[in-house]
């Protein structure tokens, strides 16, 4: 079976971008988004964030940061992650704007408050990988079944047990 996925995260694209380019190479039908008002970037203190409307090219974001401050947002790894995003399509995605592109069979969120948004964890790019990395796997399993519907609550419980990961999730039927 084959699914189609969205992976949402807030305003940032660290999460779900990682989760949606780890997907995309392993051929996986699948699309990312974020629910903020806009994309926040971290700057060079809390209070001053670098913010860009959805649908601002990353390469756009790229090439203001690497202008601003070249240094700072490499070694922070903002100038690497939108190098990633930039590989992966052309622009953030607001869910609210844009989760009428089509029905997605599963959606991922990464934070708590998202989940709510859809039917505060803290964003960092070791948890990204990781993250991605446990999405690819529950992916697998769900396409490795024949009945998804009889099997689903299985494949949770043991994905939960073997990475000691609570998941919240919510089966909406069409």
């Amino acid at each position: 079976m084959k699914f189609r996925y969205a992976m949402v995260c807030s305003s940032n694209q660290n999460r779900s971008m990682e989760a949606h380019c780890l997907l995309k190479r392993q051929g996986f039908d699948v699309a990312s988004y974020g629910t903020g008002a806009h994309v926040k970037l971290p700057g060079p203190s809390l209070r001053e964030p670098n913010v860009y409307e959805f649908g601002t090219p990353y390469k756009q974001m790229f090439d203001d940061l690497r202008r601003k401050d070249p240094e700072l947002y490499k070694r922070n790894g903002i100038l690497p992650m939108l190098k990633r995003n930039i590989g992966v399509k052309l622009a953030p995605q607001r869910w609210q704007e844009n989760s009428a592109d089509g029905t997605f069979d599963v959606v991922f969120t990464f934070e708590e408050k998202v989940f709510d948004m859809v039917i505060e964890v803290k964003d960092n790019h070791e948890e990204a990988a990781v993250g991605a990395r446990l999405t690819l796997d529950l992916c697998q399993e769900l396409e490795a079944t024949d009945s998804w519907e009889e099997k689903v609550d299985d494949i949770i419980s043991t994905f939960e047990r073997q990475n000691r990961r609570k998941i919240v999730y919510n089966i909406s039927i069409y």
